[in-house]
């Protein structure tokens, strides 16, 4: 009944051997697992998959394979646990909602500090304490214009701060379903420049020097033709850009295709005083942003990959990330790398026509001087050509 998970796998582009397919089947014919699929899960992927680069891409082999097997009523008509807590949930008329109050930023984070001192136990609904399913700016599964969402899952995506460790995965630099358009977008950027003394062989000139003389191998050599251009990529990962991670991974995978000399590093929302290269080192592995600015020189093209969707606060406050407390505002970071960088883009796979009803894609298409392209063939075609001039 594996064979097929097999197959799946290897259709994933995942480098899976017979080998390890074999040491799977052992260990379930020993039974070194119990009968569950959670087990089975770990089991899998601790004999097929030999770099934790690809364990996104084997999550999504496995659901894709395994979809349907447990099924949600499986010998038991219990109501769900989830379903329950729904229930919890407030569902509110648009009137009810523009009554709600917005605090600020800086009252929110000091009526934060005061609950923190006061709340002794869990509470569910209401609108002041910490808690789950109510219209208090503090918790989860709740309604608020903004507020800080502490514990499970964001609903409403109006949270300016969150209070947990997140993950995010990285875009895969291997897909390449849909990539031929963005390739051939791409291009307009690429600049060939000679250089270096004859190295190359000139195959068509060889072929024709080579039927002109009759047959006789006459072999023509021309300097080699390097791609000049550099590119720096910072992209926006987690959050609202889960949404876009079909159309940013054909994007990410095109780029590292055609741009032979290209860096890129990982933010969230905003760019701040550290970036990533690795979401799942991204705690342990940082790079100030001080030596990416000073690393790279002036000519080279900066673009930036992300919605632009979040509370403004993340870009115009101190302290406003929704992860940690920044020293500076964001806007500063942006003005930096704007400066450092004269040739600079910002895509962005929301539709244009939706830009004017969000705060804080105004406040970035401010800074970036009306900079911003939509993620789309005619976006980047438009965006390539301003960092080709």
């Amino acid at each position: 009944m594996l064979i097929d998970f097999f197959f799946t796998l290897k259709d994933a582009r995942i480098p899976v051997t017979i080998k390890e397919f074999l040491t799977l089947l052992e260990a379930m014919e020993k039974s070194v697992i119990a009968p569950s699929m959670d087990d089975f899960y770990y089991l899998s992927r601790l004999t097929l998959v030999k770099d934790e680069a690809n364990f996104d891409k084997f999550d999504r082999a496995f659901a894709q394979y395994f979809k349907g097997v447990q099924a949600a009523f499986e010998g038991n008509k219990a109501i769900p646990l989830d379903w329950l807590l729904k229930r919890m949930e407030r569902e509110l008329t648009d009137e009810q909602r523009s009554q709600l109050e917005k605090f600020g930023y800086d009252k929110l984070m000091d009526r934060l500090n005061e609950l923190l001192k006061e709340q002794k136990e869990r509470h569910e609904g209401g609108s002041k304490w910490i808690g789950t399913g109510g219209t208090s700016p503090f918790g989860n599964g709740g309604t608020n214009p903004e507020g800080v969402r502490i514990g499970g899952s964001g609903r409403n995506r109006t949270a300016v701060k969150v209070w947990e460790q997140r993950s995010y995965r990285d875009y895969d630099a291997e897909r390449e379903l849909g990539t031929r358009n963005i390739k051939v977008a791409l291009r307009r950027l690429r600049k060939f420049a000679r250089e270096g003394l004859d190295e190359e062989l000139a195959l068509d000139a060889t072929i024709r020097a080579t039927a002109s003389n009759a047959g006789y191998l006459d072999i023509k050599m021309q300097p080699e033709r390097k791609n000049k251009i550099k590119v720096l990529m910072l992209l926006d990962v987690g959050g609202s850009m889960d949404d876009h991670i079909e159309r940013t991974e054909e994007l990410f995978s095109a780029a590292r295709t055609e741009f032979k000399n290209m860096e890129f590093f990982y933010f969230h929302n905003c760019v701040y005083d550290y970036l990533w290269k690795n979401n799942r080192r991204r705690s342990s592995e940082r790079f100030p942003t001080w030596d990416i600015l000073r690393k790279y020189p002036p000519d080279t093209k900066l673009i930036f990959v992300g919605d632009a969707t979040m509370s403004p606060y993340e870009i115009l406050q101190p302290g406003g990330s929704i992860e940690y407390n920044n020293e500076e505002a964001g806007a500063e970071w942006l003005a930096r790398f704007c400066n450092a960088f004269p040739k600079f883009v910002w895509l962005n796979p929301e539709p244009e026509a939706s830009w004017h009803y969000r705060q804080s894609i105004s406040v970035i298409l401010q800074i970036m001087n009306n900079r911003m392209f939509p993620l789309t063939i005619e976006g980047l075609e438009r965006a390539m050509r301003l960092l080709s001039k």
